[in-house]
Parts: C-alpha cells; sequence; structure tokens
C-alpha cells in the first residue's frame, strides 16, 4: 500500500484520482467485479457497458492496490442510509469488506472517471465531459434565480455553457457528499460558481443541513469537476493522484 488510511486521517487529506477508460472491454474487468455490478453490466448498451465495467474495476483496483492491500475483487461495497429517506438502497457508497475508515466518491462521465478518497469524513466529486449544447434550456432546471441571471450576463455562449457545467458539477458534488443525490431541488442549492473555490456552501434541503467546501478540479482540457468536502475539513490538502494506467498501478502524481 502507498497511502494508508491513518495518514490520510491524520492530514485530513483527499485523494483525488483520474482516468479514462477504454471503449473496448478489457481483459480481466469483469472477473473484478460483484453480482450486482455484473447485472448492471449486463443491462446496459455499448459502449455504456464497458465504461461501466472499466471504472469500477479502476475502482477496484486504486483501493486495493493504494489503501486496503487486499485483491481488488474481495472487496465489498455498501450503501450508508441514505440521510433524507432512512433508506440503504441510495445513500453514499462505502466499503463495507474489508473493514476500513476510508471514505469515497465516483463519479464519470461516458469513459472518464474521478474518485475521491479521504477518510473520516463525507466526500463527494463530479465530473463531466464537455459538448456542444445550448445551455438556456437546462439552466433553469439546474440553477436558482441568483445563478441564472449572471450566466445570462454572459455574453458569448461557450462562457453561458461554461458556468452551467461549473454549477452543474458543483451542486453534484455537494448533493453526493450530503448523500441525497440529485433527487433533491439543484435550484435551491447555490454553489457560486463565479468565484474561485474553494467556497463555503450552504445546504438547506433534504438531509443534514450545514456547511461544504466546494471547489472546482482541474483535470485538464475538455473535463469540468468539482469536489465537496464537509466544511470542518477546511484547509486540508487535496492532491491530485492521475494514472498513466490503472491495471499496472502507475501513479503519475
Amino acid at each position: 500500500m502507498n497511502d494508508s488510511r491513518g495518514r490520510l486521517a491524520a492530514t485530513r487529506t483527499t485523494h483525488i484520482w483520474h482516468g479514462r477508460v477504454p471503449d473496448e472491454p478489457a481483459p480481466g474487468d469483469l472477473g473484478l467485479l460483484d453480482d450486482e455490478e455484473l447485472r448492471i453490466v449486463r443491462a446496459r448498451r455499448p459502449p455504456f457497458d464497458v465504461h461501466y465495467a472499466g471504472v469500477h474495476s479502476a475502482l477496484r483496483r486504486v483501493l486495493a492496490d493504494h489503501y486496503l492491500g487486499v485483491p481488488p475483487g474481495s472487496i465489498r461495497f455498501g450503501r450508508h442510509i441514505c440521510p433524507a429517506c432512512g433508506n440503504r438502497a441510495h445513500g453514499r457508497p462505502r466499503i463495507t469488506k474489508p473493514a476500513t475508515g476510508l471514505e469515497f466518491g465516483l463519479a464519470r462521465s461516458g469513459p472518464h472517471w474521478a474518485l475521491a478518497v479521504t477518510a473520516g469524513g463525507s466526500v463527494g466529486v463530479d465530473i463531466e465531459a464537455v459538448r456542444d449544447f445550448a445551455p438556456e434550456g437546462v439552466s433553469e432546471l439546474v440553477l436558482s434565480d441568483l445563478e441564472l441571471s449572471r450566466m445570462r450576463a454572459l455574453g458569448h455562449e461557450d462562457d453561458r455553457r461554461d458556468f452551467l457545467l461549473r454549477s452543474w458539477t458543483r451542486k453534484e458534488a455537494v448533493l453526493k457528499a450530503v448523500g441525497v443525490g440529485i433527487a433533491a431541488d439543484l435550484r435551491g442549492l447555490e454553489v457560486l460558481p463565479g468565484e474561485a473555490g474553494p467556497v463555503a456552501v450552504e445546504h438547506t434541503g433534504p438531509g443534514p443541513r450545514g456547511s461544504w467546501l466546494v471547489e472546482d478540479v482541474d483535470l485538464g482540457p475538455g473535463l469540468v469537476a468539482a469536489l465537496a468536502r464537509e466544511a470542518a475539513r477546511g484547509g486540508a490538502p487535496v492532491v491530485p493522484r492521475f494514472l498513466g494506467d490503472v491495471r499496472k498501478g502507475t501513479a503519475l502524481a
């Protein structure tokens, strides 16, 4: 193991891993997945089935090789109880085996994935690949009145699209960290996308109310990503851990 749970807990560090999975099945990926993951793979059409399998096998390899010191296929996942409704089927993901104090958040956009790993606190992450779309229609479902007015004040459509994507990823990161997901009202959560992070965001919707520290994460051109952590962990370092080839565990940073 390169990093222990104890070291993460002592420093409050959050590691951000990022990678891209191939569009063709990689040897050995399916063999690492559990029955529920395989069920989801079989229910999806190409290339979404391959992307899902690749991302979840990458998750297992990172956790196994760099934190848990167990075979990737032996890791078992479950859910925290949803803080809004008490249902365990859709709370934050957690590691149920082996026993650990690690917390993680996983997000993907097509073949791109981002993984946040920390100890002793909730964490949420989101990633979106930049694509060509008209931001106006979607923005009314996502942005608060204040955010909407600020987006519309931007002169160029590319700037409005970037504003919307930064808003979306920040909101998703917060709601994933809270554990309620995007079933919550996105318009009711203001994430200050015009301000450089980290910024303090107040969650007042379903589930526990409180402050979250939200910041953009630079994962390279063509990607927009955000990280959310408990505000009480403010000032703790965020360390990027990019992978060259996750199947070989090659960390480039």
